[in-house]
This record gives structure tokens, sequence and C-alpha cells, in this order.
């Protein structure tokens, strides 16, 4: 990013995504020289790379845990497995300390949560029982806990009417007119990756993974359909159609109500991130978490709604917003017989519209300073792109709903700038852009792979201002196996809300776990969401503070 002028700071109209809930102004001009010494001369003292098994965050930061696995948050509920994206929407804006927390559960390690091991069957799903299954079904989806600030510590309100599951049991609607594989309302939500919110403060989680769980439909050059069977194997105990899974999910969070968004395509979403319009119309930025897979942008006609308007597809080649437009593009027509079978099939539609192949576009942020649109591409194996970069993506005239824009690189993963497989993103109230890594458990501390002097997955800042402006500085290493996810800042930036996801992965026998954090006496690793508090992040949204001084 560069050192960039605190003058020049230029503030979309609405900006509530993953990871961002408010934005600075761009009044300065009474800022103390004092402040602006601060900023300019903030240095941060980053991490070294680590393999240790513990969750270390760099000096002026510390931790503590909000929330784990198999805690109680109701009298007949616990908080899920694998805790993903995590997002704040506060009763009321006037206090902020004092809202509704959602955290995703992405997926289920069995040996953990229903006591079976798949390594020691040839044929898993003639051993497993249907109350496993149910258990596996339950700890994925979504939780909605209240929490409070009070004395500077966040704390779950124990109880609270709010607090609820969502899970892959919860009856969802679908926000479309046509029956999806005969159904109006589907059976739950699983494979939760990331999210945003709403600006009419809903809660958005996304389907990512689904194929894992109840298997894919799929199609011969003659539309002849075959099942593809799923990991988990849940299709031989509930015949669930796998074309009710892969979407944007709405969950209210007041009555934990949702529902599933058709009109943005059905793929591996990352995540959604949403920007309202100055005439209320959205825009919904998606990406497709797979090898040689692409980026969306749904564009609505109507106000407030994700349910009328186009889906595009990125040809990033040529700068190029493809409609995925059944009526209005002949290829889609000869091939699909609807706009429903185009949206179930998004990622045939977007290879015969000749979308651009990406290497794993994950998380998706829109610079709160520029209006840039930040997707970070993991990384592609398959075509020798073992670090992943974060794409720069310039909408042109700064229009989110233009239908052409440039795309370049922002930052390149690999040895030169510090990082590895960049998942997801987060810009704090100043501006600054944070990046968690998701080097997988079974490449990672490996001497034979390109990702040994990495160590352990980590948390890392891109500060805007100051000496270190445009530097990749580690802030926190994860413990062992695990990945750091979900990054997002309360309202007032003093807090960082973080999941740590899969503590433990490899463990093969859990009296032998290769993971213990977070150090609870059963030993046992768990997933857990944790506040990253301290006076560095204080300084870090220094613009924040400055705000409140004019």
């Amino acid at each position: 990013m560069g050192k960039a002028s605190l003058g020049a700071v230029i503030m979309p109209q609405f900006l509530i995504n993953c990871g961002n809930t408010t934005t600075p102004t761009n009044n300065f001009n009474t800022i103390s020289n004092k402040r602006l010494n601060e900023l300019e001369n903030l240095v941060i003292e980053g991490l070294i790379p680590s393999d240790k098994d513990d969750l270390l965050v760099a000096n002026g930061l510390n931790y503590y845990p909000i929330i784990k696995w198999g805690d109680k948050i109701s009298d007949t509920d616990t908080f899920g497995f694998n805790n993903d994206f995590t997002c704040f929407i506060p009763f009321d804006d006037n206090n902020p300390k004092d809202g509704l927390l959602w955290v995703n559960h992405e997926y289920v390690n069995p040996l953990f949560v229903s006591d079976f091991d798949f390594k020691k069957y040839e044929n898993p799903s003639k051993h497993r029982t249907i109350q496993q299954v149910d258990k596996e079904m339950y700890n994925v989806g979504g939780s909605i806990v209240r929490i409070k600030e009070e004395k500077g510590i966040w704390k779950i309100v124990e109880n609270d009417p709010h607090n609820r599951r969502i899970t892959a049991k919860t009856p969802i609607k679908l926000n479309w007119d046509i029956p999806i594989a005969g159904a109006t309302t589907v059976i739950g939500t699983h494979s939760n990756c990331s999210g945003g919110i709403t600006p009419w403060k809903t809660f958005i989680t996304c389907e990512e993974n689904y194929d894992s769980c109840f298997g894919e439909t799929e199609y011969d050059e003659n539309n002849v359909t075959t099942h593809r069977p799923s990991w988990l194997g849940w299709e031989e105990f509930y015949n669930y159609p796998p074309e009710h899974y892969g979407w944007v999910v709405e969950v209210n969070p007041q009555d934990g109500t949702a529902q599933k968004h058709i009109a943005l395509g059905r793929f591996a979403h990352e995540c959604c991130t949403i920007y309202e319009l100055e005439d209320k119309r959205i825009v919904a930025y998606t990406g497709d978490d797979k090898n040689n897979e692409h980026l969306y942008k749904f564009v609505s006609s109507e106000p407030s709604s994700l349910k009328e308007g186009t889906l595009y597809v990125a040809d990033t080649v040529h700068g190029k917003w493809l409609a995925l437009d059944w009526k209005n593009q002949p290829i889609l027509k000869n091939k699909f017989k609807d706009q429903t079978e185009v949206l179930i099939r998004a990622r045939e539609a977007a290879k015969l519209l000749g979308a651009t192949e990406l290497n794993r576009p994950e998380d998706i942020e829109i610079d709160p300073i520029t209006g840039n649109i930040f997707v970070s591409l993991t990384n592609n194996k398959s075509k020798n792109d073992f670090h992943g970069s974060i794409l720069k993506i310039e909408e042109t005239n700064g229009e989110f709903d233009s239908l052409s824009f440039k795309a370049s690189t922002y930052k390149a993963g690999g040895d030169e700038n510090g990082f590895s497989c960049p998942d997801n993103l987060a810009f704090d109230l100043s501006g600054n852009l944070w990046i968690t890594s998701d080097i997988s458990g079974s490449s990672m501390n490996k001497e034979d792979t390109p990702y040994m002097a990495f160590k352990n997955n980590s948390l890392f800042v891109i500060p805007r201002y100051g000496k270190d402006a445009g530097k990749v500085i580690r802030v926190a290493s994860a413990p062992k196996d695990a990945e750091l996810t979900g990054p997002w800042f309360s309202p007032d930036g003093k807090t960082l809300f973080l999941s740590v996801q899969h503590p433990g992965e490899q463990t093969k026998d859990l009296n032998f776990p290769t993971s213990t954090w977070p150090f609870d006496a059963d030993n046992l690793p768990k997933p857990a969401v944790v506040a990253i508090t301290g006076d560095l992040i204080e300084k870090m949204n220094m613009l924040n503070k400055i705000e409140t001084e004019i």
C-alpha cells in the first residue's frame, strides 16, 4: 500500500464486510502534531516463525479465550466444532460493548466429535451409526452468542434468549421462486467457512466444501448425472440432495431464522462481502475456494435485494465482468434449461463464458481508504503456485457496479514477503490490512515441502502508515496444526476477535494429541474464539482515536 497521505482518505458510502464494521472520516485538519508523530513513528516488533504448540502474540498484544468447542451457550446448546468466521453486531450503536457474536463451524473431525476413526476401516460407512452422524451434523453450522465487555473483558452472557445454534438439521428457506431439487425449504447448513454482515444487520455465512457431507451431482457432456460420494458419507443416513448446499446463507440474529440466496450462485463460497450503493442496491463479492475456479460479483437490480439482479464472473485477463445470464447468453441457453440450472451449476457456466481460472480465491475485503477490492488467492500446487498471493481489483471509476476493472497482484506470498498461503483478510479502522495464513496441516513443518521456513500458521499485518508501511509483519503464531481464521474488529477497534481452528488436526490417537492447546485439564485440543487486545492494536487504530478528537 505504501505510505499514504492522511488527507487522501476516500470513504465508501457503506462498508460492512468480513472484518471492518466502521470507517474513519477524512477531516484531519485539526489533528495535533503529537498524534501524527505517534502514527508515523510506530514500530511493530514482529514475531519470528515458530512451531511451538501455543498461541503466541507480539509485544503489545495479549489474548484470552471467549468460548471454545463444547462450552454451553444455553441449557440445551453447546458451542460447535472448528470455528471459523466471526462477526459482531452491537444491539445499539451507541453501546458497542454489548451485542451478538456469530461464529461459523466449518467441519468436523470425527475422531474428536463422534469418536469414529475413518482410517481404521476400508468401508467406513458400514461401521458408522446414525447417532455418530447426528453428532457431526450438530457440530457444524454456526453459533449465535451474546457477549458483553465488562472491565475490559469480553464474556458470554449465559442463557441469553439470543444464544442458539444453527446446524446441519436446521430448516432453512430458499430465497428463490423455483424449487431446488424439489424443495423450497431445505435441511441444514454446513461447511460454513467465512461470511459477512448485511446493511440491515443480519449475518452472512457461506457454504464452502459442501461436497464433503452429501457428495455432488456430476454431469457428463450429454447432461447425464452421476453421484460422487462424500468422504463423510452423510448421504448413507440422510437422503438430502447435494443441490441444497453450496449457497450463501443469511441468518437473522434476533430469532435464528435463515434463508439461502440462490441468485448468488452455487459453488465453494469462501465468503460474501457486501457493499451498498447510494441507491440501496447491493453488490456482493464472493469467491470459489478451489483450484482453477473463479471470482464472482452479484449486482442487485432492486434496493436491499439478494435475489433480484445479475450474477457476474470475472475475466481478470481482460478486466471484464461476464454475466451468468441465461436469457442473454446463447452459450448458456445451449447447455442449461433455465437460469436456475445456471446458478446450480455456476462453475460449468463460468467456464463456458471464459472466466479466468484462479488459484483458490478465498476471502475478499474492500479497502476502506481506496475502495479497491482485495482477494486472497491461497495457492495452487497443480500450477506450482505454492505460496499464493493477494489480488487487487480496481473497479472502473471506483464504481462497484461497473462491468470493467483492472486486476493486479498486490502482494505475492513467499520468502521475499515472509508469508505463505493467505486466507482471511480484515481491514482495521485505520485501514491496516490483517492477513491469516492457511498452510495445510499435512504440509506444515515438513522438511520436504516449500513451507518449512514459515512454520506454524500465523496472523500478519501490513501497516498503512509509519516507518513499516507496506511491510508484512507477523503478529501472532498459531498452535500446532491450527490455522487462525475469522478476524473481526470490535466497533471501537480495540479488540480483534479471532478463531483458532483445528489445533491438533493431525492427531491419530486421542491419547497422544499433536496439540494440547488451549491446555484444558483433559489435554485435548479444542477450537476456540479468542479476543486479542493490547496497546499495539490501539496504536494501530490511531485514526479512530484521531477521529474522536476532531
